[in-house]
């Protein structure tokens, strides 16, 4: 089909600002829901905080798996919407909430069944104390992940008609049950890391039910008719897939990595998972607004592309990245100078708060300088449906800058913690180096996932 041109804008900067703004606060509330716990759960000791740490890293990866079908459904939708074919991404939808949900529950049985083996198969050998904390908070995500596969996947719809205040609202429920649940369960309880997962779980069943019930509201662009009368439709599931199993084994071999490294850190000592996990946790803070921008970068883009409107998608994709730029510079600097102040609020060691320091100052200066074209422009090729090509480079980069420094860096120069996040920033500088190039061209244009 030959690009259309619309002398109209497809978004006005209030739809932006619309779609944007509730998609940075609520990236910073789903953020918080692991903070919470970390910190709140630090009362019991560093020993609890590692064993959650551990399994954050595993409960990532499969998150990112389960997100990465539902941003192919919402590039489905979005192009759908695009093309002015509501019907089309109704139908869309249905089959993404299906197809995640099951899959998440296969996912979700291999995780309790295996809870102890996968533990020590990625980790090795640990602390007694921190593999104990790791199988109870292990055992109780796993009966989390449909809810948190349904959810993402109501989540990417409502972003794909443009909607994002409905999942910020849902994060903030969230949240507050998280806190209030914690509270009960961690302190008048004293469950530990148990009533931290209780509390997560209750909270992430909420949320898929609430979005599933608000979806069948008529009056969306997208919504769900006779749901629970599933027939898999070859053509939709294959157009969600198209962009969904690239970007899932991009995530999926991006959080093995992420794994891997995380293994390596273990070996470093107790002091060092602590470290890691704080690291991690004011790490997802300052690139909150980069996040959001991808997000929504999917929906705009995805709906230009639906038109055939390539100019605008080019153009609505250097204004997006541009404030990515800006608003993480601001976020970055926030965590830099309340920094000290934050890793104290995790209660650990000395040594542990001196290794989250010194990681923490060269983490945000690479953040700001690289991270937007290492994360949030692959999102325009990805909602262009160039997903192949995101994914080849993401893995490439992956394999041999991340792990590879890590090992080289972290353990072979003896550098430990601050070498495997220096190799991380290596890796980003690769990453945003082709996927610029990639974006500079026109062959991410040519890519098809509707016809």
């Amino acid at each position: 089909m030959e690009q259309t041109v619309s002398s109209r804008p497809m978004f006005t900067g209030k739809d932006l600002l619309r779609l944007i703004l509730p998609l940075m606060v609520e990236q910073m509330l789903v953020v918080m829901v692991g903070m919470v716990d970390t910190i709140m759960v630090a009362t019991v000791g560093e020993t609890a905080v590692s064993g959650i740490s551990l399994v954050d890293s595993v409960n990532v990866l499969l998150i990112q798996v389960f997100a990465a079908l539902a941003t192919g459904g919402a590039v489905v939708a979005s192009q759908f919407l695009g093309r002015r074919d509501a019907p089309s991404a109704c139908a869309a939808a249905k089959q993404l909430l299906w197809a995640s949900g099951l899959l998440a529950v296969v996912i979700g049985l291999l995780a309790l069944v295996g809870n102890r083996l996968i533990l020590r198969l990625v980790f090795g050998q640990v602390e007694q104390e921190v593999m104990d904390n790791a199988v109870t908070y292990f055992w109780l995500s796993a009966l989390s992940y449909p809810f948190i596969a349904i959810y993402n996947a109501g989540a990417a719809l409502f972003r794909s008609m443009g909607n994002s205040k409905v999942s910020m609202l849902i994060s903030l429920l969230v949240n507050c049950i998280n806190i209030a649940g914690n509270a009960i369960l961690i302190y008048i309880f004293q469950w530990g890391v148990a009533g931290a997962g209780a509390a997560t779980l209750v909270s992430r069943a909420v949320a898929a039910m609430v979005i599933i019930v608000l979806l069948h509201y008529r009056s969306n662009p997208i919504y769900l008719d006779d749901f629970w009368h599933y027939r898999p439709s070859k053509p939709l599931l294959g157009s969600i897939l198209k962009v969904g199993i690239p970007n899932g084994i991009e995530n999926g071999m991006f959080q093995v990595g992420k794994l891997l490294v995380a293994g390596l850190i273990s070996s470093f000592g107790t002091a060092a998972i602590a470290a890691n996990a704080i690291c991690n946790n004011l790490g997802s803070i300052s690139n909150i607004p980069g996040a959001a921008i991808g997000l929504g970068l999917v929906t705009v883009v995805g709906q230009c592309m639906g038109a055939r409107d390539h100019k605008q998608a080019r153009r609505y994709t250097r204004v997006l990245v541009g404030i990515a730029y800006l608003v993480m510079a601001v976020s970055n600097l926030a965590v830099f100078l309340l920094g000290k102040q934050l890793i104290a609020y995790y209660n650990v060691s000395a040594e542990a708060s001196a290794m989250a320091w010194e990681v923490l100052v060269t983490y945000c200066v690479a953040c700001v300088i690289i991270w937007p074209a290492s994360f949030t422009v692959p999102n325009a090729l990805r909602a262009a449906g160039d997903a192949k090509f995101t994914m080849g480079i993401s893995m490439f980069s992956m394999w041999i800058f991340r792990i590879g420094f890590s090992y080289v860096l972290g353990s072979w120069m003896q550098m430990g913690l601050a070498g495997v996040w220096l190799a991380m920033e290596i890796d980003w500088v690769v990453r945003a180096a082709f996927f610029l190039l990639r974006f500079r061209g026109h062959r991410w244009e040519q890519a098809r996932v509707i016809e």
